[in-house]
């Protein structure tokens, strides 16, 4: 056998060793990472949950302020001059019908995206059917919507509002139910929000006034998000809506996503800003407010 053949033949061992050996390390490397996924959760940064929850309790909540606003603006004459207002703006109509029971006010914002004093653009309806006033114990408002978008995101659902009367602290005090879906705009899909809320008049029953009204809202949802996953929600610490600011300005929610570990949604210690921070596995990051 000559030099060049048996230099060949190393040549092809070292190869076959080689590729053996390398096979080996790979397989194990793959089953070393099987076994770490098997018992190590994946990383968990995602925002999302707490925007989508966030997206909707602003938009719900904020029909019942405009509802008021309107309703004040249709049977008192008040705020007369836009200028007033805090969530209407030229482009709406307002129209107050007393003949029917129950009586029915229809708020419509047209067909074209129109911006509100709240700097939100909306368009189409939102319709209040309700049984007595607002301020009037056992009171039941309807709230439905017709072709309604805010900022291109169509809004549908019922929300109703039961006045419950005054609760230990003299305060009067509302049980909302909402069952809701957002169709987001650019076709991202939809967003399903069912809510049962408390919400507690604690500022400003006493004025005519809007602006100085404070409330405390207390009470647990579900969601859907647009790729199906599914989250529940529960406030550990009542949220403060200021009508006078266009966000929620304090209060802390639990949210839980479908698979994922439960992180706390903070909206913030009284100032009015669209900043709010989430809390996940200890990490915190900022999220704003639309």
């Amino acid at each position: 056998m000559g030099v060049k053949t048996l230099n060949f033949i190393i040549m092809k061992t070292k190869i076959k060793l080689f590729a053996v050996l390398f096979i080996g390390l790979a397989v194990a490397f793959t089953s070393c990472n099987k076994q770490q996924d098997d018992t190590t959760p994946a990383t968990d940064n995602t925002t999302s949950y707490s925007k989508d929850d966030a997206l909707a309790e602003n938009v719900y909540n904020n029909v019942s302020n405009i509802a008021n606003e309107a309703y004040d603006y249709a049977s008192h004459g008040y705020m007369k001059s836009t200028e007033g207002w805090i969530y209407l703006g030229d482009c709406a109509t307002v129209t107050l019908d007393t003949t029917v029971s129950p009586r029915v006010l229809t708020i419509d914002f047209g067909e074209e995206n129109c911006l509100c004093n709240d700097l939100k653009y909306r368009r189409g309806k939102i319709i209040v059917t309700f049984t007595g006033r607002y301020r009037h114990p056992g009171t039941v408002i309807t709230i439905t919507f017709e072709d309604y978008y805010v900022n291109d995101n169509n809004v549908d659902g019922t929300k109703v509002i039961t006045n419950m009367g005054l609760n230990d602290d003299g305060n009067l005090y509302y049980n909302i139910s909402v069952t809701g879906v957002i169709h987001l705009s650019l076709d991202r899909g939809t967003l399903s929000w069912n809510s049962t809320r408390v919400r507690e008049w604690i500022e400003g029953a006493d004025t005519r006034k809007l602006r100085d009204d404070v409330y405390l809202i207390t009470g647990s949802a579900t969601g859907i998000r647009a790729n199906g996953k599914t989250w529940e929600t529960e406030i550990i610490n009542p949220l403060r809506k200021e009508l006078s600011c266009r966000f929620i300005v304090s209060g802390t929610v639990e949210i839980t996503p479908e698979g994922l570990s439960t992180r706390v949604l903070d909206y913030g210690d009284g100032d009015c800003d669209n900043i709010a921070t989430v809390v996940i596995d200890g990490v915190t990051y900022t999220i704003f407010l639309h």
